[in-house]
């Protein structure tokens, strides 16, 4: 009687209202076509790289993929290894940022190395191999990507992948950008979030208080017998190997995120 009664005033207030809304899982982020509008707007400035073409992917808080898109016009016209890297790089700064601390993937960089305080990370969160590879190669980078609405998993640790913060300071969810140097894709990644609105980034471990990609590492002392330095350390713990002089030059130039301009 009580269920009976129940689907009468929901029948009552669909006739009244005509629908009822339910928010979905990517309702709050960038849709397919606004991603790839700012992957290629981004990807045709200098960003010290190769000027390759990009793989781009976006997830919300609980990981779920809501966009992929790509800048070139046909699927290998980009590394097709990237689509999951980017997947994996937005999958990892949301999984590793907090509403009131971001890290980029740059910045895991060297904790994670051998002797890193965070060492082993990149293996704690195996990537979902049934979603990487599902789905036709065709569709990949389009709206109807095998990838959306799947969790990726998977964790990466170089330059590319930002997590998203709205105006409220709402942590969001990732963004991962692949198919370049990993400097010149963390530099894509942070135009890409600057165009879509979502870097009101709250604090972070970069030397403006954000998360961008710290260069801070030193070569060792050469070795007597090889005269090849040692390899080099992050003095701050959380830098990233420098790709290219521009590259450098171009992240180090960015304005502190959400200060409103690059």
């Amino acid at each position: 009687m009580k269920k009976t009664l129940l689907n009468s005033a929901l029948l009552i207030a669909l006739s009244v209202t005509g629908t009822v809304a339910f928010a979905k899982p990517c309702d709050n982020l960038p849709n397919q076509a606004a991603l790839e509008t700012a992957l290629k707007d981004a990807q045709s400035e200098a960003n010290g790289g190769f000027g390759l073409h990009m793989w781009a992917s976006i997830v919300n808080r609980a990981g779920v993929v809501c966009a992929v898109a790509r800048s070139g016009a046909a699927p290998g016209d980009q590394w097709p290894g990237s689509r999951v890297i980017s997947a994996q790089k937005a999958n990892t700064a949301n999984a590793f940022s907090l509403p009131g601390l971001a890290l980029s993937t740059a910045n895991l960089y060297s904790a994670t190395q051998p002797g890193g305080s965070l060492f082993g990370l990149q293996e704690s969160n195996p990537v979902n191999i049934n979603a990487a590879y599902d789905g036709a190669f065709n569709k990949y980078g389009t709206a109807n990507d095998p990838l959306v609405g799947k969790k990726i998993g998977g964790v990466n640790v170089f330059g590319g992948g930002l997590a998203l913060y709205d105006e409220k300071g709402e942590l969001l969810g990732g963004l991962g950008v692949s198919g370049d140097s990993s400097c010149a894709d963390h530099n894509i990644a942070w135009r890409i979030r600057f165009d879509l609105g979502l870097d009101h980034v709250p604090s972070g471990v970069a030397t403006n208080g954000d998360d961008n990609i710290v260069y801070d590492i030193t070569n060792g002392d050469a070795a007597p017998v090889t005269g090849v330095p040692a390899l080099g350390k992050s003095t701050g713990g959380w830098g990233h190997p420098s790709c290219s002089n521009a590259a450098k030059s171009i992240a180090e130039g960015f304005k502190k995120a959400g200060s409103g301009s690059l």
